[in-house]
């Protein structure tokens, strides 16, 4: 089965390919940027039309890059892609939203994005620093409301910018507090969360289920361990023995019984990774099922292991994770 045609419907009549290329920690793992672009080029060859990046990320220049080549010797075209920008936390002040995602269509050369999310919802101080810190290294906070700053995400929809809008890192409370709002006029269409075998997310996705919200994957593969972000000693997701066995009983890549677990439970999955083999590797996992078994053993590998606690927003009011889902 090919990728490309692989898509769940959104609630706002738009729909989402299942299947989505990441390119976080292209900007932090020493890639240069002919690396970004060469990787996402290849991931487009590969038959992904699902690109996830984001402001933060710091490379959507390189991105769009790849993307408008592609576009232009005739592989793809414009609505072919599905591209996910998101907002990040130094944005959240109403009047800074459009300003966020203004910056990242620049930056891709594109008209729209498919897909506009708020990277997560603990707010920054406005300013030039992704992580704003006071003289001794604190993290600057700054207080706003998220039903405000998403009503600036309905307005950027309203005008054309965005084709869906969503969420990535909220917890349930801070859905139903979306959900909730007076006057709400575009429900979320996703929840991107970390979540993999080790973190199943089986009762945020659930709760997403039942209010009609996708739940997209991120850290499906466990994770990149980018020293900043991950404990070092965390477990290496891929080598578990339980994953292994699975995957050379069906004559798969770990990686492949990781994204198709996911995909068998109707979440939307992103697969990062820059080495073209391993994109290909990723892109095949239509063409096999994992019968009940499997999926049972699979969901007893969870144990509520967070690799990214995103420790920057600890403190704040909105910091998500300290709660169970």
């Amino acid at each position: 089965m090919d990728p490309k045609h692989q898509r769940v419907a959104l609630n706002d009549g738009h729909s989402i390919p299942v299947l989505g290329f990441g390119s976080f920690g292209a900007s932090e793992v020493s890639l240069n940027p002919s690396e970004t672009v060469e990787a996402t080029t290849k991931a487009i060859d590969a038959g992904f039309r699902h690109i996830d990046s984001a402001y933060a990320y710091q490379n959507e220049e390189q991105v769009g890059q790849a993307i408008r080549s592609k576009i232009a010797d005739g592989t793809v075209k414009r609505e072919d892609i599905f591209y996910t920008s998101k907002l990040w936390c130094t944005f959240h002040r109403p009047e800074l939203v459009r300003t966020c995602l203004e910056w990242s269509l620049k930056k891709l050369q594109l008209d729209y994005v498919d897909l506009y999310i708020i990277h997560f919802p603990v707010s920054l101080k406005p300013g030039e620093d992704m992580i704003p810190k006071d003289e001794n290294g604190k993290v600057i906070f700054d207080t706003v409301d998220l039903c405000a700053t998403w009503e600036a995400m309905e307005k950027c929809k309203d005008a054309g910018l965005v084709k869906s809008i969503g969420v990535s890192n909220f917890n349930r409370r801070q859905l139903e507090m979306i959900l909730n709002k007076p006057g709400l006029k575009y429900k979320p269409v996703c929840n991107q969360v970390e979540c993999h075998l080790y973190l199943n997310q089986s009762k945020l996705l659930n709760y997403c289920k039942s209010k009609g919200i996708v739940l997209v994957a991120y850290s499906a593969l466990g994770s990149h361990r980018l020293p900043q972000w991950v404990d070092q000693n965390s477990p290496k997701l891929l080598e578990d023995p339980v994953i292994s066995a699975i995957a050379k009983k069906h004559k798969r890549t770990p990686a492949q019984i990781a994204l198709r677990y996911q995909l068998q439970r109707g979440v939307v999955v992103l697969a990062k990774s820059f080495n073209e083999k391993r994109i290909k590797e990723n892109a095949q996992i239509f063409d096999f099922e994992l019968p009940s078994e499997d999926m049972k053993a699979l969901d007893g590998l969870d144990r509520n292991l967070r690799y990214s606690h995103l420790e920057f927003g600890i403190g704040h009011p909105n910091y998500p994770f300290s709660e169970e889902y």
